[in-house]
């Protein structure tokens, strides 16, 4: 095989957006579309694809094993819970990196009430690691309000 050949079939790969395939695991409350997996294009350390959270949705928890992410926001805004109870969050808006380093607990939430959150999703490793987790999700329960001793309520 010349080198023309060999960088024609094993070069650049383009994947249209109508090709993304739903065929990777799945968490309740989003929906993930794998673009670059050693299916489709033969990538062998990487992962990357896409993901929708509906309106004023949130995720199940769960991690990613040993598998660094990262999360692109294209459009919508993004509540990211994380931690042993999901005690901790962090807002982020269209432009924004979020990365979630190994084994963390988390959930993506979509804090607007009309608009779809869209994002980019890298993962550091092939495999399809997706770890759900059976742990209370985060509500508004986890936050915690401060009052000194003019608003106390008196008893």
């Amino acid at each position: 095989m010349n080198n023309k050949n060999k960088w024609e079939f094993n070069g650049i790969k383009v994947v249209s957006e109508n090709d993304l395939d739903d065929n990777t695991p799945q968490t309740k409350g989003m929906k993930r579309f794998a673009a670059i997996a050693k299916s489709n294009v033969g990538a062998e350390k990487i992962w990357a694809g896409t993901v929708n959270i509906e309106p004023s949705a949130k995720t199940g928890a769960h991690h990613h094993g040993e598998l660094e992410s990262v999360i692109y926001v294209l459009s919508g805004k993004a509540k990211m819970r994380w931690g042993e109870k999901l005690e901790f969050e962090q807002h982020a808006n269209p432009g924004d990196f979020i990365f979630v380093p190994p084994f963390v607990p988390h959930q993506e939430i979509n804090s607007s009430d009309n608009e779809i959150l869209k994002c980019v999703l890298f993962r550091s490793g092939q495999d399809p690691v997706v770890v759900n987790l059976d742990i209370p999700e985060a509500d508004e329960h986890n936050e915690k309000y401060w009052i000194d001793d003019i608003h106390r309520e008196k008893s």
